[in-house]
C-alpha cells in the first residue's frame, strides 16, 4: 500500500511534491469546502492520485446518506483503485450508504467523466479526462448513474420558424428578452442564482447552493462574457428565464478562428414550462451568435432525460458523452 496524506486545510496543499498527478488547487478547495482531501503518494513522494470527500446534501440542504468522490485524478488504475477504497471505506465508516463520484460536492461544481469523445477537440469549461479513468471506476464496483451528452449545431444560419409567432404571444403574456446587463453584473446573476435554485430544483442530485457561492463559480467568466449570448426573459420585473452562452476561448489558443459560441446553461421557470420560451431563449441566442460572426453552436452538457435535449435535437446532434457513476455500500 502506498502512503496516503490527509488534507484538511486548502494551504497545507502547496506542501505536496508534484509528481504524475498534479495536486489539487488550493482555491478548488476553497470553493468546494470537502470534509477531507486525500493525497496518495508513491515510495519516492510523488503524488500519483488524489480525491476529495464530501457528504451529499438533499433538495433542502440537509445531509444525506450519500458520499461523494470528487477532485478525482489517478497516475494509472492501480493508483485509482487504491484511492477509490480508501474513499469508499471512509464514507462507508462515516454512514453512508451509496457513493456518488466523480462530483466536487455538487452539481454545482464539476462532476461526470467523459466517457464517449469523439471526433471535435474540447471547448471551453468542458470536463475532460484520461480515457482510462471511467475504468477506474467501474473496475472498483462502481456502476453507470446517470449519462449527459453535449451537441453540436454547426450551421448558425438555420432559424427556428415558430419563434415570431412564440415572441409575440409570451410578449402578450408580458414576457420580454433581453441581453445581460454587464453593469450590472452580480445583480443579474443574483437573479438568474434565485431562479436557478427554482429551476433546477427538480434535476436529478440537486442540492442548493448559496449567493456567495453561485457569484465566486461565475465571476472568473466575467472577462470572457459577451453581453448578446446572455439572454434574460422577464416577467413584470422578475426573471423567468434565462440563457447563458459563452465563446469557445480554446479555439483561439489552439491558433484556430473563433467560430463557436458554446450554450452552458439554460433555466425556465416552472410556471412558464411549455410555453415555448426556453425554444425561443435558444434560437434567440443562436441568432445573436450568428450575427456576431459565430458559425456553431456546441449545446453543453445536458443530462439525456432534460427538456432541453428536445430543443437541442432541432439543430444539431450528438458530439461527446458523459458518465456519473455510483456504488452501493452494503
Amino acid at each position: 500500500m502506498n502512503p496516503f496524506t490527509i488534507i484538511d486545510r486548502a494551504e497545507d496543499l502547496v506542501s505536496l511534491p508534484a509528481g504524475p498527478v498534479e495536486p489539487l488547487a488550493p482555491a478548488a478547495f476553497h470553493l468546494t469546502t470537502p470534509a477531507r482531501h486525500l493525497a496518495l503518494q508513491d515510495a519516492e513522494g510523488r503524488l500519483i492520485g488524489r480525491c476529495s470527500l464530501w457528504r451529499a446534501h438533499d433538495h433542502h440542504g440537509a445531509p444525506t446518506t450519500i458520499g461523494l468522490i470528487g477532485h478525482y485524478a489517478a497516475a494509472d488504475a492501480a493508483a485509482g483503485s487504491e484511492l477509490l477504497e480508501h474513499a469508499t471505506t471512509w464514507h462507508h465508516a462515516n454512514g453512508c450508504d451509496r457513493v456518488i463520484g466523480p462530483m466536487d460536492g455538487s452539481t454545482w461544481h464539476r462532476y461526470r467523466l467523459l466517457t464517449e469523445r469523439g471526433t471535435e477537440p474540447p471547448f471551453f469549461l468542458e470536463p475532460d479526462n484520461p480515457d482510462d479513468w471511467p475504468e477506474h471506476f467501474t473496475d472498483a464496483g462502481f456502476v453507470p448513474l446517470a449519462t449527459y451528452f453535449s451537441a453540436l449545431n454547426p450551421d448558425l444560419t438555420r432559424c427556428d420558424p415558430r419563434s415570431d409567432q412564440r415572441r409575440a404571444e409570451l410578449e402578450r403574456d408580458g414576457i420580454i428578452l433581453r441581453r445581460i446587463d454587464v453593469e450590472r453584473f452580480e445583480a443579474e446573476l443574483a437573479a438568474i442564482h434565485e431562479l436557478s435554485l427554482v429551476a433546477f430544483a427538480r434535476n436529478p442530485l440537486y442540492s442548493p447552493i448559496g449567493l456567495d457561492g453561485f457569484l465566486a463559480s461565475y465571476t472568473p467568466i466575467r472577462p470572457h462574457l459577451v453581453p448578446e449570448l446572455v439572454l434574460l426573459a422577464e416577467r413584470g420585473g422578475q426573471l423567468v428565464g434565462f440563457i447563458f452562452a459563452i465563446p469557445d476561448l480554446l479555439e483561439p489558443a489552439r491558433g484556430e478562428p473563433q467560430r463557436t459560441a458554446i450554450v452552458k446553461s439554460m433555466a425556465v421557470h416552472p410556471a412558464c414550462g411549455g410555453n415555448g420560451l426556453g425554444g425561443l431563449l435558444m434560437d434567440d441566442c443562436q441568432q445573436a451568435a450568428r450575427k456576431l460572426g459565430f458559425e456553431r453552436a456546441i449545446h453543453a452538457l445536458m443530462h439525456e432525460t432534460n427538456r432541453s435535449r428536445s430543443i437541442s435535437a432541432r439543430y444539431g446532434a450528438t458530439i461527446r458523452r458523459y458518465t456519473l457513476y455510483e456504488k452501493a455500500l452494503t
